[in-house]
């Protein structure tokens, strides 16, 4: 026996909460379940008041209410709760349902769970939802991957709740297969990390070097929003600096000591699984990790000598500097989305997801954290060459490039003068300077290798793959070990 709700959503925290509000919106008939019963009646004592939602006290409450074939999104804490939800379920479900992860779930355990509940005859959906507590609610970017059968029961739905750019396109569309979803939303997430890095960096200039107070900050990142630099995060960091509580700038009195929920992290580990230079996006791993070390850094910065910072700068000056410092954001920015994408081309061979990297940043253009004005020029990029290997190869972006960088190397070069940390702006340059750069010093770095190790190494005058072995002492003999690429 089945009943007529068209979904069932596990998990009553913010996420939870917003997103049944928004499919109610859209008029679909939601079950709402919470392992403490109590948040559930709350819930609908309030918010969902007069709507169409109800509630369910028990999972075979939440699956008897569901029309077939059921559908359940869980919202729930990524890992073990997961799989012990999915292990509740697995029992009150039939063959052909479908099971929807809509948490920041490691894509690994998403394509662990695709197999283990292929087996069991049930659909799985692991589905990147970004946008946050206003996203969730009025139209978040959805990114959903796993059993591609079970798309269209749930594309109808998905589409309708998602935020809409342009024509009123959808925000959400089929990633690929099993983990791909959750992996796609890493790297956004990662992506992310590396976008708030940046405008962290920008805020330290010109606080530091530029001495501008908390108003003409907020005014520049005002102006920088309406430009190349438009995104959510520009327009939020405006809002953030001229917020006061009485007289005072709130940020002043937020303790310098970033946190994080490990998908930046994932991205990290993932690219160096995958061979990929993500080093941007690793850097700003790394500067959480770095103001995490508070009581340290109160330490070192009583022991530990720089160049003294100097903020006479006339207006004129002033200016200047501004604009070098946008094109530097912009830049770096460019890298941190290249650096993305190569990360994500590289997954999609590896797992063989074929994915379609135009209608990923089409994905991103509305709704989540990382919209930006220029992920129409990362559509337009695969449009014009679906096989791209990198995104600064393309014209518009290596143009904006060769625009860009002599501001970005001044920022990154004063920055190191006047002693104020740029991790992300720095290795993003470096990065583009490696790139660009035909023969890198990395011959001696494979003859120190062989030196050492009798690594071995290949020759730019012989067939590619072909090794050789130096015997460097005169007395290592003709042995090698055993070549490898990592």
């Amino acid at each position: 026996m089945t009943g007529t709700a068209d979904i069932g959503v596990i998990g009553l925290a913010v996420m939870g909460q917003n997103l049944i509000l928004n499919m109610n919106d859209h008029g679909h008939s939601v079950i709402a379940y919470n392992r403490t019963t109590k948040k559930t009646d709350d819930f609908l004592a309030t918010s969902a008041k007069d709507t169409r939602i109800s509630g369910a006290h028990t999972l075979e409450q939440l699956v008897e209410g569901l029309s077939s074939p059921r559908k359940i999104m869980m919202m729930v804490r990524a890992g073990k709760p997961v799989d012990d939800t999915i292990e509740k379920l697995i029992p009150l479900l039939d063959a052909g349902d479908v099971l929807i992860d809509g948490g920041n779930s490691n894509f690994e355990d998403t394509q662990r769970r695709a197999q283990y509940l292929k087996q069991k005859k049930l659909h799985y959906i692991g589905t990147g939802v970004s946008g946050g507590e206003e996203g969730a609610r009025h139209g978040p970017s959805i990114m959903p991957g796993g059993h591609e059968e079970a798309w269209p029961l749930v594309k109808d739905l998905f589409q309708s709740i998602s935020a809409k750019v342009g024509d009123n396109e959808p925000c959400c569309d089929w990633v690929g297969r099993n983990g791909a979803g959750h992996f796609v939303k890493m790297v956004h997430n990662g992506i992310e990390y590396g976008d708030m890095q940046l405008i962290c960096e920008a805020y330290h200039y010109m606080k530091n070097v530029l001495a501008m107070d908390n108003k003409a900050m907020s005014d520049m990142f005002d102006t920088w929003n309406k430009g190349p630099l438009n995104s959510y995060l520009v327009e939020i960091t405006s809002d953030i600096l001229k917020f006061t509580e009485g007289d005072e700038f709130v940020v002043d009195y937020i303790l310098d000591k970033a946190g994080q929920k490990g998908t930046g992290k994932w991205t990290a580990i993932n690219a160096l699984d995958l061979g990929t230079p993500l080093t941007m996006i690793g850097e700003s791993v790394f500067a959480r990790m770095v103001s995490a070390l508070k009581d340290e850094r109160i330490t070192a910065s009583q022991k530990l000598s720089g160049p003294a910072e100097s903020t006479s700068v006339s207006e004129q000056q002033r200016t200047e500097k501004l604009e070098q410092l946008a094109d530097a954001m912009l830049a770096s920015k460019i890298v941190s989305y290249a650096q993305g994408y190569m990360l994500m081309r590289a997954a999609s061979i590896e797992y063989d997801w074929n994915l379609r990297y135009g209608s990923i940043a089409m994905m991103w253009r509305g709704g989540c954290i990382i919209r930006s004005a220029f992920l129409d020029n990362i559509k337009d990029a695969f449009e014009r060459d679906s096989e791209l290997v990198n995104l600064l190869i393309d014209g518009w972006f290596s143009k904006t490039l060769e625009k860009s960088q002599s501001g970005w190397r001044t920022i990154v070069s004063q920055a190191a003068l006047t002693g104020i940390p740029m991790p992300a702006m720095g290795s993003a340059l470096a990065f583009y300077d490696s790139y660009r750069t035909e023969r890198l010093p990395a011959n001696l770095l494979q003859a120190q290798r062989d030196y050492f190790g009798a690594h071995t190494y290949e020759r730019v005058d012989k067939p590619a793959g072909e090794r050789f072995h130096t015997d460097w002492t005169g007395s290592g003999g003709d042995v090698s070990s055993t070549a490898y690429q990592a």
